[in-house]
């Protein structure tokens, strides 16, 4: 499967802007890179201005949604659309969004771990359940939003429920960039999968971002990287294969002993 990530800057607090800009984003990748899923930063509609999204969140995914159905049925690509900040009855929560090449949403989920060092608990609702498995064009894959990175055990679950990738969207600032980078490895070579990201760059209230989108195979290897400050879109095509012969070449899931984990 070939995968492209958008690493960009975002409009604080202009949904309307930015989704401007991904539509163009997309189209252009489309005739460019021909990928077969396109991968989104988090909260790529609004950013991080956490005071206003009472007024600029999306409510019940909406208006967002239905342009991302469109786009990916027009362009015949899987859209893993980053996260959008997403207004339900309860209070806002930080929603990532999967839209395969049909137009069809088949996976959402609601962020787990929220940011105490950006106040995400004082804005924002922390998401009821954990990541699950989904399928494009038959690959298995997980996904998770940021500063979820940080917890290995909402990520061992989808590695033994057979996911060969994981996907992170994120706006990780470049004050923990070098956590940013050794985490993602890290978790690639822990659970024998590929690891992409889509992160933005540029400033936003005092906090500047680290970019550095990535590729990484499942022996922990660095494919491909982004810069830590500039607009750009990085592609490449997974080797789902490798997935199966570092498994059986390493085979961790079999010398597991959960009784022990406790």
């Amino acid at each position: 499967m070939k995968f492209s990530l958008c690493q960009m800057d975002i409009a604080p607090g202009e949904p309307k802007a930015n989704r401007r800009r991904v539509q163009s984003w997309i189209e252009s990748i489309m005739k460019t890179d021909q990928p077969d899923t396109i991968v989104l930063p988090e909260m790529w509609t609004t950013a991080y201005t956490l005071p206003e999204l009472e007024e600029v969140a999306d409510v019940n995914s909406e208006p967002t949604l239905s342009l991302l159905k469109e786009l990916a049925q027009s362009h015949n690509v899987n859209l893993i659309a980053g996260s959008i900040a997403n207004k339900k009855e309860d209070g806002i929560y930080n929603t990532a969004l999967v839209i395969d090449r049909n137009g069809q949403l088949i996976y959402e989920y609601d962020k787990a771990h929220l940011v105490p060092m950006l106040d995400e608990p004082s804005y924002l609702k922390g998401g009821k359940h954990a990541p699950e498995v989904f399928e494009l064009d038959g690959i298995k894959i997980g996904l998770i939003i940021c500063y979820d990175l940080r917890f290995p055990e909402l990520i061992r679950p989808l590695a033994l429920n057979e996911a060969q990738v994981l996907c992170i969207v994120a706006e990780w600032p470049e004050a923990r960039a070098n956590h940013w980078q050794h985490l993602q490895i890290a978790r690639a070579i822990e659970n024998q999968m590929y690891v992409i990201s889509s992160n933005r760059i540029g400033e936003y209230n005092d906090v500047e971002f680290s970019g550095r989108s990535m590729i990484i195979n499942p022996w922990g290897d660095v494919l491909e990287e982004g810069s830590q400050s500039e607009e750009q879109v990085i592609t490449a095509s997974l080797d789902l294969e490798r997935v199966k012969q570092v498994r059986q070449d390493v085979p961790i899931f079999e010398s597991r002993v959960p009784d022990l984990y406790k």
